[in-house]
């Protein structure tokens, strides 16, 4: 199974919102903090390629964008092969 991470803040309620989610389908993943962890923070923007905004959520290699990105890939019924590979 490829790694998943997800950068978050505590505050952010799309970030609960793709926890959630990540959580609803079984998968473990690594969350970053980047409002406890600031200095994580450029990481993530180049990562994400300019996205400042959390969550940003990486599966292995693939950068899957943020919560609504998420969730339609879901509802696309493609999210469950992203995660199975």
């Amino acid at each position: 199974m490829k790694p998943i991470e997800i950068y978050t803040s505590p505050l952010c309620g799309f970030c609960h919102a793709a926890k959630r989610l990540l959580k609803q389908k079984g998968v473990e993943f690594l969350e970053i903090d980047v409002f406890r962890n600031p200095d994580r923070k450029p990481e993530m923007i180049q990562r994400a390629n300019g996205g400042r905004t959390v969550p940003q959520i990486f599966v292995g290699d693939t950068h899957v964008g943020g919560c609504d990105e998420l969730y339609a890939l879901d509802r696309e019924g493609k999210l469950d092969s992203l995660l199975a590979v």
